[in-house]
């Protein structure tokens, strides 16, 4: 991973904000309580952070997945991807809105085995839909069904990819700083 930011956009605020990113960033801060600096990067293509936001906002209330199971899968994929900057915003949600078990963040983040049945079956076949690049073998999606996932699930997932790639791509080439109330939870 590099170290420097391979752009040179500069974060862009509420207060510099075009006509286009403006209504954006301010319904992301209205909704959030503040405006996080990956907003404020993909603010600079109005159309990345709306295509972002969004998608997340579809996944996040049109998915099947309970939250703990969205934060799951966000954290999987942006794990996967190697993605600094979500990893720690994920791992901050699971641990205080989606109230993942803290054992099973844990895991997820250093690659190990998810101490949790059901929640070990969604990590792998996340993780096989992403290194797959969306072909996992018959034998991963039938252990992800008889969990008791439905096919239903498998989009959602392909969902989820597709948001966590806009923003792991895009944290990966602004090299985004992680935000003080993410900064416990730096990977």
């Amino acid at each position: 991973m590099s170290q420097d930011p391979l752009f040179s956009f500069k974060m862009v605020t509420l207060e510099n904000a075009n006509s286009k990113a403006k209504p954006i960033l301010e319904k992301a801060a209205k909704r959030i309580g503040k405006l996080p600096n990956i907003y404020g990067m993909m603010a600079n293509s109005p159309k990345l952070l709306e295509t972002y936001t969004q998608g997340d906002s579809a996944f996040r209330s049109e998915s099947l997945f309970n939250s703990a199971e969205k934060e799951i899968v966000y954290l999987t994929i942006s794990k996967e991807n190697a993605c600094h900057y979500c990893v720690a915003v994920h791992s901050t949600l699971a641990d205080t809105m989606s109230k993942v078990p803290p054992a099973v963040t844990d895991a997820i983040r250093n690659g190990k085995e998810v101490p949790d049945e059901k929640y070990a079956v969604l990590n792998k076949f996340t993780c096989a839909m992403v290194v797959s690049r969306g072909q996992p073998s018959n034998q991963e999606v039938e252990q992800f069904l008889s969990a008791g996932y439905s096919e239903l699930h498998i989009l959602d997932i392909i969902h989820a990819i597709a948001i966590k790639t806009i923003s792991n791509y895009s944290n990966h080439m602004f090299q985004t700083p992680v935000d003080k109330i993410f900064q416990p939870r730096v990977w």
